[in-house]
């Protein structure tokens, strides 16, 4: 799920500090993002170690507790390795035809085709559970 980046410099007290990187995808609006975070490893004043998620500089929730769709705010979210949604985008932009260099050209009305455009849920359906 996460991809250890390594440790970097030490900082604000920490004892170590990682970074991973997750991919997300909620399953009810398909909305398809990436996050990258420094988790802190902390000791408190009584010994007990804990852990702090900093995501672009600010504390963040873990995103592995309740994760929170950016777009609609759902829980339902999907959380996978880093470069899964960055993969199905690229995938996607492979995919988008080439315009043709000559001038229009009159094709009739039942032989045109519907150009489908994907949406990351149509791509992330093999993920949903069917009921019994």
């Amino acid at each position: 799920m996460s991809e250890i980046a390594g440790q970097t410099g030490l900082r604000n007290g920490a004892t170590a500090v990682v970074n991973e990187s997750y991919s997300f995808a909620c399953m009810r609006c398909g909305h398809g993002w990436e996050q990258s975070y420094e988790i802190e490893h902390h000791t408190d004043a009584d010994g007990h170690e804990f852990v702090m998620y900093v995501a672009d500089g600010r504390i963040v929730p873990s995103p592995l507790s309740r994760p929170t769709c950016q777009n609609c705010d759902n829980h339902v979210v999907r959380i996978m390795r880093a470069g899964q949604v960055s993969s199905v985008r690229d995938a996607e932009h492979r995919q988008r035809p080439v315009p043709a260099q000559a001038g229009p050209v009159d094709v009739p009305e039942p032989a045109a085709r519907e150009h489908h455009h994907w949406h990351l849920s149509d791509l992330l359906n093999v993920f949903h559970r069917k009921a019994s």
